[in-house]
């Protein structure tokens, strides 16, 4: 398995996105953990709903609103990713400002777009 990676803000719902990054990056064998706000399974991967210290993470692909980013910023930061994909929506410049502060590079991008053209 390559990039492990973070889906935070995993949605069980099947026309979710960040639901649709799950599956994607499951079929492109990347080792995939999810945290979510209900627990549950895609794709054989487990939806946590409780912040976990996931070990080895390559990278966190982003499904929340700016808004509710902020109470995550040092759970995040502290996970120590390579780096975190901000999807549509999710953009956010004060976070990138931290990233930055503390060596963890980030992407605003689509995790689906980055799996369907070879750039993940």
């Amino acid at each position: 398995m390559k990039k492990k990676t973070l889906v935070f803000g995993a949605s069980l719902k099947t026309n979710r996105y960040s639901n649709l990054a799950v599956q994607r990056l499951v079929a492109n064998k990347i080792d995939t953990v999810a945290f979510g706000l209900k627990s549950g399974i895609i794709e054989g991967v487990g939806v946590d709903t409780e912040l976990l210290h996931y070990e080895n993470l390559h990278t966190i692909t982003l499904y929340i609103n700016p808004t509710r980013q902020e109470e995550y910023y040092h759970y995040l930061i502290a996970l120590r990713p390579d780096r975190i994909i901000f999807n549509p929506g999710t953009e956010n410049p004060e976070f990138y400002k931290l990233l930055r502060a503390n060596g963890i590079s980030y992407e605003v991008a689509c995790t689906l777009v980055l799996l369907s053209t070879n750039q993940y």
